[in-house]
């Protein structure tokens, strides 16, 4: 198959004032599609892989070829990671979550504000570019992960369920060095039916 860039279910617009259009637009449509392009480029003459899910290669990465490994890694990861970004945040978003997620939050990690306060720290802690993830564990536990580059979670047999991009393309523009609030004002726009989705998914 052709990897192809994700439409957004919301305008590039639609989640200001927290990230603004400019920024949505050039991450998305530009930043988003050169890790596309580039995750095509290194599966080309490669069928059996392009026949592959992207999170059965992501999951695979060590027994890729050694000439495409660190593409795909890189590219992969980068198509993969913003695709789950894209589709956790939500003009309609904030609050906290709810049902089995909250409980198992409570359960894992404390509760929900010793969770924002724990995600942030990693978000924070992340040296130069990278994520911070709210994973579930091989042993079904939550827990905050960060991960450096476009590195996955996914790799280290973990399942994303939330990541914050820490890249400064992803908020610079608008927050310069202030990564700290970007990632407050982020927490408005989470959207965390999406979230709660995805932990349902592998419960």
């Amino acid at each position: 198959m052709t990897f192809k860039l994700p439409k957004l279910n919301y305008s590039h617009e639609a989640l200001e004032p927290h990230i603004d259009k400019l920024t949505m637009k050039t991450h998305h449509l530009k930043h988003h599609q050169t890790y596309v392009d580039n995750f095509n480029k290194a599966l080309d003459g490669h069928e059996e892989y392009q026949k592959m899910e992207i999170e059965d290669i992501l999951k695979s990465l060590e027994e890729l070829p050694e000439d495409i490994k660190t593409a795909v890694r890189n590219n992969g990861g980068g198509h993969y990671n913003h695709t789950i970004f894209w589709e956790i945040m939500s003009p309609n978003g904030g609050g906290k979550p709810k049902g089995e997620l909250a409980k198992k939050i409570d359960e894992d990690l404390g509760g929900f504000d010793k969770f924002k306060e724990d995600f942030k720290a990693a978000a924070l802690g992340q040296f130069g570019s990278g994520w911070a993830w709210l994973v579930l564990d091989s042993n079904n536990k939550l827990a905050i992960v960060s991960t450096p580059n476009q590195d996955n979670p996914i790799s280290e047999g973990k399942k994303p369920l939330l990541g914050i991009d820490v890249w400064e393309h992803a908020y610079y523009l608008k927050y310069k060095n202030k990564r700290a609030d970007y990632i407050d004002s982020w927490w408005n726009i989470v959207d965390w039916e999406k979230v709660s989705e995805r932990f349902n998914e592998v419960e």
